[in-house]
């Protein structure tokens, strides 16, 4: 379970996050819109550890973060900096495994089965210059859950592929999770996205100082259809909601 008790977040004087208090159940898969510049990345990078808190608290199972926790993933929107492209896509999936101390076959083999989960067994000997976005975003997503995380950040993950590949990957996210279960919080400005993949939707206020306006279950099928589901009556109540609540800045 992820807790944020009171968390802001500061630079000198000014609020970029101030007084946000939420619960992430075990399994809850967590989406995070708002208003551009509103604080969203800056949030995901304080639940990694990657800033400090400068007010409140955040635990994960009851651990204060205070650095960057061990059963971490984090998958960001710029994928080609985040894979290693002297590595061929094999080795960049098994990369984080060797924290754990397994010999080289048996990452090898536990990275190519990720491989196959996410739709490329066949791109382990290449190298990740030498495939689309789209692919280079699944090895990353690949690579994030190869150790099994406690917990899965994802910053703005298919903010710059095309709408094709954007409705592919929301679906193997979903996929993914159905199967594992890993507690995720997801930032995206996209307001059809955060109701298609969320079990739950917070909205930010615009800032400086952002805070949650809106906190909204998503009561859907945890089957999804990218037609049928978007096409609901249940959808298109619940993508009006958060729409409103981001261009006013409350809930009401």
């Amino acid at each position: 379970m992820l807790r944020l008790d009171s968390l802001g977040r500061r630079y000198g004087d000014h609020h970029v996050l101030r007084d946000l208090t939420l619960t992430v159940p075990d399994g809850q898969l967590l989406c995070v819109v708002g208003p551009s510049g509103c604080g969203k990345s800056t949030l995901l990078r304080t639940l990694a550890g990657l800033l400090p808190a400068t007010e409140g608290t955040i635990s994960l199972d009851g651990e204060p973060v205070t650095g960057v926790p061990d059963r971490l993933a984090v998958v960001f929107q710029d994928y080609g900096r985040s894979l290693l492209p002297w590595l061929t896509v094999l080795d960049n999936v098994a990369l984080p495994l060797r924290r754990r101390g397994l010999r080289r076959a048996e990452r090898r083999a536990e990275a190519t089965r990720m491989l196959e989960r996410v739709g490329l067994s066949g791109t382990a000997r290449r190298h990740p210059w030498q495939l689309s976005g789209g692919m280079q975003q699944r090895v990353a997503l690949a690579r994030a859950l190869v150790c099994r995380p406690a917990l899965l950040l994802l910053d703005e993950p298919f903010g710059s592929l095309d709408a094709q590949t954007r409705e592919d990957l929301e679906d193997l996210l979903l996929q993914v999770h159905r199967a594992d279960g890993t507690t995720t919080v997801l930032v995206t400005h996209d307001i059809d996205e955060s109701v298609y993949v969320g079990d739950r939707v917070v909205v930010l206020s615009p800032g400086p100082a952002a805070h949650v306006v809106l906190d909204l279950p998503v009561e859907l099928p945890d089957e999804r259809d990218q037609i049928a589901t978007r096409g609901s009556d249940a959808f298109v109540a619940l993508r009006a909601k958060v729409g409103r609540a981001v261009r006013a800045g409350s809930g009401d």
